[in-house]
């Protein structure tokens, strides 16, 4: 008996004696796990290969570079998370392109000698401009007018910007920084605040000397004297002779300036396109040729944190559980702007003419539609305007009636503010947002010569259907047509000059849909 006990009692102690020295083994191992992760660099410093990969995973198609830090930029990785991937891919040329954009950026770009040397030829006249002005050439960007015509003239210069290898820089007073991330790695696109042409550059306007147009007239500028700067006015107002910048004899001209300062509020790739000198590299660049946008936005304009947020916290709350997911952008043009009765009758026959939103069903449907036990497909209305009318109808048409297709729709809209508020930070962040927000939609109704709507589907690689301008507060029949392309609008465009045959020969520029003198890119007919 005391021998079972003795047995009991020493196998107890070596099961006891087994699990101490088991525990301590544990927690030692617990203590190298949490010491090893206390010593790990943060999501700020990753620097090894295999973050850099996961980094890689997340820009698809190589689009964008993998040098930075990801969490003082949010979207640039995490934009895929919340949207389909894009069925554009970018071409190994528009990819090689940047990366070589990138170096020279960091090797001319401010806080450069060679920035300083560039800076320091300004005021100066050159004998000889192809030899003298340096191997840095810049392109400086001021921003004109509302947020959605900065952002498609900013994506128009930093395309000539490539094509002509310059350094894009951008005026940073306008609170272009509240709303973007820096796109280059390594360093800043911002336009120092003591440019040296900071004090004059507001005052370029149709009348000053230096502008491209009355220079040509004198004439002042030639192949031999060539000015340090040179202002291109290419807003909407502008002249003939400023429209001759999109000639190929003056772009022999301007190519040799060192800096030249542009005001525009214009998408002017399309007339890009039909300059001889860069056909051949746009073709290159862009094989499938509406794309041109729908790329360049997704290299370039990354939201800040705070415009971010806005965006993952709406989607997340709003649409991010929905079937399926339908954007409609309202702008009202007419003075005094806000809700018209024609507006709201045009959108409601646009989208259910096209299928995009069920009709209501009658009290006799309404019965069976309650009674039915099917499943129900969940649509989500994401409705973006300066006035909330337009989304408080849809919410009270589809609260009342069921639909006749059984789907339940739930209709968003994250601000209706009324009056459009530019260079107000907290406005223009929400507009960026929900630009965004738009983006990540399954299919959009847009207004009408909107630069927002054209900057919200071209970055989301969607066809909008386009609602036509009301004629004498009227619906037009039909009320809106399917987009032949996702590119934006050139509204003013040079029809007549150096352009004007090559606009009526080209197969990949045609007139817009929604403003018949504009121009847009399509792709090629097979």
């Amino acid at each position: 008996m005391r021998r079972r006990i003795s047995g009991r009692m020493k196998l107890t102690t070596t099961i006891t004696t087994c699990f101490v020295i088991l525990s301590v083994l544990l927690l030692q191992s617990s203590n190298i796990f949490n010491r090893r992760n206390s010593d790990l660099p943060t999501t700020s410093s990753l620097k090894g290969s295999n973050d850099s990969k996961k980094q890689r995973e997340k820009l698809p198609g190589g689009l964008l570079a993998t040098e930075f830090d990801e969490e003082s930029c949010l979207s640039r990785y995490h934009q895929s998370s919340l949207r389909k991937p894009s069925p554009y891919k970018p071409s190994g040329s528009l990819v090689s392109k940047l990366r070589s954009y990138e170096i020279l950026h960091k090797r001319c770009g401010p806080g450069t000698d060679d920035y300083k040397r560039a800076t320091e030829q300004l005021g100066h006249k050159h004998e000889d401009g192809s030899r003298s002005v340096g191997e840095c050439r810049y392109i400086v960007w001021l921003p004109m007018h509302g947020l959605g015509n900065r952002i498609i003239s900013l994506v128009s210069v930093f395309l000539y910007a490539l094509l002509t290898e310059r350094v894009i820089l951008v005026d940073q007073r306008k609170g272009i920084t509240d709303l973007f991330c820096e796109p280059f790695p390594g360093s800043s696109w911002l336009l120092p605040l003591d440019f040296p042409l900071m004090n004059h550059i507001d005052r370029f306007m149709l009348g000053h000397t230096h502008r491209y147009g009355p220079m040509l007239r004198n004439p002042a500028i030639n192949l031999t004297t060539v000015p340090s700067s040179l202002f291109l006015y290419l807003l909407h107002d502008y002249m003939d002779l400023d429209k001759m910048f999109f000639c190929e004899e003056d772009q022999t001209v301007i190519r040799q300036v060192p800096w030249l300062v542009v005001k525009s509020n214009l998408y002017f790739i399309p007339s890009l396109w039909l300059i001889p000198s860069f056909q051949t590299e746009l073709i290159k660049l862009f094989p499938q040729k509406d794309t041109v946008f729908h790329h360049l936005s997704r290299y370039l304009l990354h939201p800040t944190n705070q415009v971010w947020g806005m965006v993952t916290r709406s989607y997340n709350a709003y649409l991010s559980r929905a079937d399926e997911r339908l954007g409609i952008q309202v702008r009202v043009f007419s003075r005094p702007a806000g809700y018209f009765q024609h507006v709201m009758d045009q959108i409601l026959a646009c989208t259910q003419r096209e299928k995009l939103l069920p009709e209501l069903a009658t009290q006799e449907e309404s019965q069976v539609t309650s009674t039915t036990s099917r499943s129900q497909k969940l649509k989500a209305v994401l409705v973006t305007s300066l006035f909330p009318e337009y989304s408080d109808y849809f919410k009270s048409m589809f609260w009342g009636r069921p639909s006749t297709t059984g789907e339940i729709i739930i209709v968003y809209q994250p601000s209706g503010e009324r009056v459009q508020q530019t260079d107000k930070k907290l406005h223009d962040q929400k507009a960026l947002a929900e630009i965004y927000l738009l983006s990540l939609t399954d299919n959009i109704v847009t207004t009408a010569k909107s630069t927002f709507g054209y900057i919200a589907h071209s970055i989301g690689g969607l066809k909008p259907w386009i609602l036509y301008k009301p004629e004498n507060h009227t619906a037009p029949d039909p009320p809106c047509v399917r987009a032949m392309s996702m590119e934006p609008c050139f509204i003013r465009p040079p029809l007549y000059g150096c352009q004007a045959k090559a606009i009526k020969i080209s197969p990949f520029v045609m007139h817009c849909e929604d403003w018949i003198s504009g121009i847009k890119i399509v792709d090629a007919p097979k």
